[in-house]
């Protein structure tokens, strides 16, 4: 009768197979765990990431509008400071007033199906404390600013863009930079550029100057005249 070889694993080999799977799974589950760590994963802690950071943009571009941008706030990352600077502000008041009172509503409601019966109360909160109060509060601040000022920020950027956005049919005359008057009529037909395009203006009707700029006789044969900013001295917008 033949007997076959029978191997057995050794002891020892067998512990350390099985601790080494183990160590492998941990290994595998830690991670799947830090590969999502990075992100927000649950609705509180995107709701929270949320409150934190849009209350101090939405004061931030309140402030913008109503006060215009300050020297030091032509770098985004100043600007970035000043709301996140804002945010923790508000969000301080909020803690203060709101607090308690916010943990005892949502303290057992975590998950999506335990907001949902305070979803119309989650959506006002949010509403009030990420809009509405961020807005009032730049706008007082920039009234308080604006008393103790002489003049008031207006959102037209040049004074080119002021003159042309209301400016009614009229008579136009320019003295460019070597001395010489022209000019036309600025009606229906006439165009001004704006801001950020260069200060350029369209004349429908060219009118011949003297040397002093009174208008003589308008210029026949000619559909109008194209003026740059570059190259006048003088603007001067006559009333009818």
């Amino acid at each position: 009768m033949r007997h076959g070889h029978h191997f057995r694993t050794p002891r020892h080999c067998r512990i350390r197979t099985r601790a080494h799977l183990k160590g492998s799974s941990v290994l595998g589950s830690e991670r799947r765990s830090t590969s999502v760590g990075g992100a927000p994963s649950t609705v509180a802690q995107l709701a929270l990431l949320v409150v934190v950071v849009l209350p101090g943009v939405t004061y931030q571009l309140i402030r913008e509008r109503q006060r215009g941008p300050s020297p030091g706030e032509r770098d985004l990352s100043e600007r970035v400071l000043r709301a996140l600077a804002a945010s923790v502000a508000l969000n301080s008041i909020y803690a203060v007033t709101l607090g308690p009172w916010l943990v005892h509503s949502y303290e057992t409601n975590t998950s999506v199906s335990g907001l949902v019966p305070h979803l119309r109360l989650t959506g006002f909160l949010c509403l009030l404390l990420i809009f509405v109060i961020p807005a009032i509060a730049a706008w007082v601040v920039s009234f308080v600013e604006q008393r103790s000022l002489r003049g008031s920020y207006v959102g037209t950027p040049t004074a080119w863009d002021h003159i042309f956005r209301d400016c009614p049919p009229s008579f136009i005359r320019a003295r460019l930079k070597d001395g010489v008057w022209v000019g036309g009529w600025y009606g229906d037909q006439s165009f001004a550029t704006s801001y950020p395009h260069p200060p350029e203006i369209f004349l429908e009707l060219e009118w011949r100057l003297d040397a002093d700029g009174r208008f003589l006789e308008k210029v026949e044969k000619t559909q109008g005249i194209h003026l740059r900013r570059d190259d006048i001295d003088i603007l001067e917008i006559l009333e009818n």
